[in-house]
């Protein structure tokens, strides 16, 4: 359960908070490699397969970002932590703002992509998304090429992030990492 501090700011996650932002960052940490493999498979069954896998785990992660992004407007967070330097604090919102933008704007990217190339998004098999642009070659080229340099600048936004957790928790031991760990 959220706690709130005595100036009227949230002094911690929320449960949900916590468990949505795990769950989306697996998913990103198994998609963006798998995106990047998918051209190395050869076509047919196998890589359509895996292509839908990979459209589906996309639109999990935006419908779940838009989830998390809800439950922290509704809930807030907390400021970042008072022992942190001056260069740590900025680093850490700009980290974590890029981030949560390039969480929606990676699968809108692919979902537009997809769209322009003229291929379904059928969604773990459960149903299709609708097309979101008109076919157009030219634009499904950009969109991808899009697409995945925004993938890539995520992953190593994510890399970053881990890094930086981890020095908190190993080198530092101040706490920083915790706040985010479920059931704390």
């Amino acid at each position: 359960m959220t706690s709130i501090a005595s100036e009227g700011g949230v002094d911690s996650y929320s449960s949900a908070a916590k468990w949505l932002h795990w769950i989306v960052a697996i998913l990103i940490v198994a998609n963006i490699p798998g995106g990047i493999l998918l051209d190395k498979v050869p076509e047919g069954p196998i890589q359509d397969r895996l292509y839908d896998l990979h459209r589906s785990t996309g639109t999990l992660i935006l419908a779940l970002a838009t989830i998390r992004l809800a439950v922290r407007l509704a809930r807030g967070a907390p400021e970042p932590e008072p022992g942190l330097t001056s260069f740590e604090r900025v680093a850490s919102i700009i980290v974590h703002k890029a981030l949560y933008a390039l969480i929606f704007i990676v699968p809108v990217l692919g979902w537009a992509a997809t769209s322009a190339y003229g291929a379904a998004i059928n969604v773990y098999g459960l149903f299709v998304l609708p097309p979101i642009l008109p076919e157009n070659e030219g634009v499904s080229k950009a969109l991808f090429a899009l697409h995945k340099l925004s993938a890539l600048t995520l992953g190593g936004l994510a890399l970053l992030h881990i890094a930086g957790a981890l020095f908190h928790a190993i080198v530092r031991k101040d706490g920083v990492m915790a706040r985010m760990l479920p059931g704390r």
